[in-house]
């Protein structure tokens, strides 16, 4: 068993995305989820920490826009905002006020953005 399977290599980049990790069975812990292929555990999927959510979702913002938040345009920084919503950063506990300070806006900025895309 190896985690260099042709399943684990083509999930890696959906698995990386959401922060969580692919494990070799023989350091999988209880938490870890396994992938199984045809009857045979090829490698776990240990799932990223909740307090690095945010972090990674707004890392893979970044990397899609092709800019840190503080230097995108007005329209960039709208679009940042739908897609953080669309990926569910808001349902975070302080995420407006932590993305407000990650774009150097403020939070009304934020909900403003918010209140555009929703209605």
């Amino acid at each position: 068993m190896s985690i260099d399977h042709p399943v684990t290599e083509a999930a890696r980049p959906a698995i990386e995305a959401t922060g969580a990790t692919i494990v070799d069975p023989s350091d999988a812990g209880a938490l870890d989820v396994p992938i199984v292929w045809e009857d045979e555990i090829v490698a776990f999927v240990r799932i990223g920490s909740l307090a690095d959510a945010l972090g990674n979702l707004v890392s893979r913002i970044e990397e899609e826009l092709g800019g840190s938040l503080p230097d995108l345009d007005r329209t960039g920084k709208q679009v940042a905002v739908r897609l953080l919503d669309e990926r569910g950063a808001f349902l975070l506990r302080r995420s407006i006020e932590d993305i407000a300070d990650m774009m150097g806006v403020s939070r009304i900025t934020i909900y403003n953005y918010l209140n555009a895309i929703r209605t």
